[in-house]
């Protein structure tokens, strides 16, 4: 074969294998970034120095208010999004829904391989941050907190864990892996900072502490 023609069949094969590789890498919404780092335990300080404090109210809080597992892209959800994300060889059928993985539950330690024995958990639950500020925030606001993948906002945990937890804020409840509990509480004022969620006074006495040995 002539030096000219064997040279334009490797660009040619050259450039069909970077279109594939592309198409590997990029395989819609499923291939998804890793779980969000928090703050640093110094710059979340910082943060809950800076938050207002006040006495939480209830009044009006229905769980509908905050539009949740929204639509992401194609047939996912945020739910299986998170599922994805979190997970290890997690494989989706084509409605995106995850029928085979493992997961590792951050606040307890354990390993399950069922995507229905895990929960998304709202790191700051929704009824916090109603009792916070959220009641004032229009619906778009509240659903974009209740979807948001680009802060510490959501994690795949086991469901009963998730479940007792339930609308504590860390006066009342901490994860029981204690390796993960300077993680959860950088992650929880870093996401009342960002929606300028206010603290009440048991909550941000409870981080100042617990942040201080960070």
């Amino acid at each position: 074969m002539p030096k000219f023609y064997a040279r334009r069949r490797l660009s040619i094969l050259a450039a069909l294998t970077g279109v594939m590789t592309s198409v590997a890498l990029f395989n819609g919404p499923t291939a998804s970034a890793a779980l969000p780092t928090p703050v640093s335990a110094a710059t979340a300080r910082t943060y809950l120095a800076s938050l207002t404090v006040a006495t939480e109210d209830r009044t009006g809080y229905d769980r509908d208010l905050f539009p949740h597992w929204i639509t992401q892209s194609g047939t996912c959800n945020t739910r299986e999004v998170v599922l994805k994300r979190d997970g290890t060889n997690v494989v989706q059928d084509s409605a995106c829904a995850a029928t085979s993985g493992s997961w590792y539950s951050e606040y307890d330690g354990a390993t399950w391989t069922a995507a229905s024995d895990l929960d998304i958990d709202h790191l700051v639950p929704l009824a916090e941050a109603w009792d916070s500020g959220a009641s004032g925030w229009t619906t778009a606001r509240r659903q974009s907190f209740a979807n948001d993948l680009t802060r510490p906002q959501l994690i795949a945990v086991t469901d009963n864990v998730n479940q007792s937890k339930s609308d504590q804020d860390p006066a009342t409840w901490i994860p029981s892996r204690t390796a993960y509990r300077c993680t959860y509480f950088r992650a929880w004022v870093q996401v009342k900072y960002y929606y300028g969620l206010s603290v009440d006074s048991a909550e941000k006495s409870a981080l100042t502490s617990y942040l201080a040995s960070c």
